[in-house]
């Protein structure tokens, strides 16, 4: 029998064929950053006053400083309040000039806005619902994860390509043309459902895949500030984002489906005609001896969840890995919805955003390759949490080092994010590999989810998130120290194959060290 990887040999790891289909798979990830224009760029607390458009029915000819003084109240520090107004009268101008106006309200007829890209005014009372915003959008995307994890392992990864395509397709044209917020909420929980790395990809280039990846995500990151900044409409920017969409859609359909998942299902004559079609696009012949092994290869019976159950081994690295991906989005997540808040002019911090983002990638690549999957992970988790936790001993003021220290954090929680998504591929055999990554993006999609909503505690004390994720951080690249080094080796095919963790004493003496030291961490930055 020919295992799946002395397939790739022969036919090529890295050629024509894989470059092809791996562009074609990264190249929605340059897209995908503007599902998130219109919850990235909603700010929360834009300057703005009242409408008081009322005051010109007694004189229209009333500038717009005289129409300010009369009709909006004052705060403390002298400039206009944002969310209250004088309570409209039926007077002449004249008695309003001379008794003025000194009873209060909330806004009656909306309000005004300097220079912002805001809409559906989610301010003063209704401020929180931006945060519903954000978390609907990710808690589309989890239940996207929980669709199409088994969707794949049941149908294919193709299907489970193709499907969530058309889903965006369509729900991002609604939602640049939701007339009301409640609309808008529906659309993108939906659209957050299709927002969803081939396996053909050999043993000695497969850090690629996931990297390259992340690296189109970067430049669309780049892109989006780019796009909004001289657009300065999210809807239009909605739009226009449809138009590549429709390309995906059209050629995703003849994107081939997987060998290795048409071989762990037992499909072999579809398999042998994929692989001999690789063959010729990469230039090599495939020898009539490896077809035979090929269909004679059995396939391990399949027990999707049971598997993880009845192995103590998988469920050790199952926990570690889905720990340490929840922690790094929650502290992603975090950090990037707060791209308004951090002081500087948030198109700037967008493009700091995208920018780090390229070189974080793609180091990756060549780290992952030099060091292994062990050592990056742990350290980019640990280096993450630790300047995340530094923001905590900066002045709030200091918008230059708050912005450059969430940056930084932001920049080794993405490079967290690539290895992750290599590392969850090598660690668990074919049978469960596709369970094991989707259940893994559940819970890094759960992480998205829950950051909005603790973002929200920073009504309690602005430090109470940045303690929180940052202590996550630290917790799961300690824990990583579990998982074992899969660099340069074939994926396994079943539980048989499996590598052997290192001993776990020192490692419970290594989780407590850390956990102990992060804790201290926390209580220091409280004092502080």
């Amino acid at each position: 029998m020919a295992d799946f990887g002395e397939i790739l040999r022969n036919i090529g790891e890295f050629g024509l064929f894989q470059k092809i289909t791996l562009f074609a798979l990264c190249f929605p990830n340059v897209i995908l950053p503007f599902q998130f224009a219109s919850v990235f760029f909603i700010q929360s607390d834009p300057e703005r006053h009242c409408n008081t458009d009322w005051i010109l029915q007694a004189d229209s000819n009333l500038t717009t400083d005289d129409q300010l003084n009369l009709t909006l109240p004052r705060q403390e520090d002298g400039t206009f309040s944002r969310c209250q107004m004088f309570v409209p009268v039926d007077w002449d101008i004249g008695d309003i000039r001379e008794f003025g106006l000194n009873e209060t309200t909330g806004c009656q007829n909306g309000w005004v806005y300097y220079n912002t890209l805001y809409e559906f005014d989610l301010v003063c009372d209704q401020a929180n619902l931006l945060e519903v915003a954000q978390t609907m959008l990710m808690a589309g995307i989890l239940v996207g994860c929980l669709l199409f994890g088994p969707f794949a392992e049941s149908f294919g990864r193709k299907r489970a390509a193709q499907i969530p395509v058309i889903v965006m397709l369509i729900f991002t044209v609604t939602t640049g043309l939701s007339p009301n917020f409640y609309l808008y909420l529906a659309s993108q929980f939906i659209m957050g459902i299709g927002y969803g790395a081939t396996e053909w990809i050999g043993v000695s280039k497969r850090s690629w895949g996931s990297c390259v990846t992340q690296v189109f995500g970067a430049v669309g990151q780049c892109v989006l500030a780019g796009v909004i900044y001289f657009i300065r409409d999210w809807r239009l920017a909605q739009l226009i984002t449809a138009a590549p969409l429709a390309v995906v859609a059209v050629y995703i359909w003849f994107i081939p489906e997987s060998a290795r998942w048409l071989l762990s299902k037992g499909r072999t004559e579809e398999a042998k005609q994929l692989i001999t079609k690789v063959a010729a696009i990469n230039k090599r012949t495939v020898p009539e001896s490896l077809l035979d092994k090929i269909v004679e290869k059995e396939t391990e019976k399949k027990g999707g969840i049971i598997i993880l159950l009845q192995s103590s081994l998988l469920r050790k690295y199952f926990f570690t890995i889905i720990l340490a991906w929840f922690s790094l989005n929650v502290t992603y997540y975090c950090l990037s919805f707060n791209v308004g808040n951090f002081g500087l002019d948030i198109f700037l911090t967008q493009l700091m955003f995208g920018l780090t983002e390229l070189p974080a990638h793609i180091l990756c690549i060549w780290l992952l390759e030099a060091l292994g999957r062990k050592v990056s992970l742990m350290s980019t988790l640990l280096i993450g949490g630790f300047l995340c936790m530094l923001i905590l001993a900066v002045p709030q003021g200091n918008a230059v080092a708050v912005t450059t220290l969430a940056t930084s954090g932001r920049f080794f929680m993405n490079w967290a994010g690539s290895i992750c998504n290599v590392y969850v591929q090598e660690l668990f055999p074919t049978s469960f590999r596709q369970t094991a990554s989707g259940l893994g993006s559940i819970a890094s999609r759960a992480g998205g989810l829950l950051s909005p909503l603790l973002n929200m505690l920073a009504v309690y004390h602005w430090s109470i998130p940045t303690i929180v994720f940052s202590s996550l951080s630290l917790i799961s690249g300690a824990l990583s120290f579990l998982l074992p080094e899969t660099r340069r080796k074939e994926l396994p095919d079943s539980t048989d194959e499996l590598t052997v963790s290192p001993d776990d004493t020192f490692i419970k003496a290594l989780i407590l060290q850390s956990v102990l030291v992060s804790e201290v961490c926390c209580i220091t930055a409280c004092v502080n």
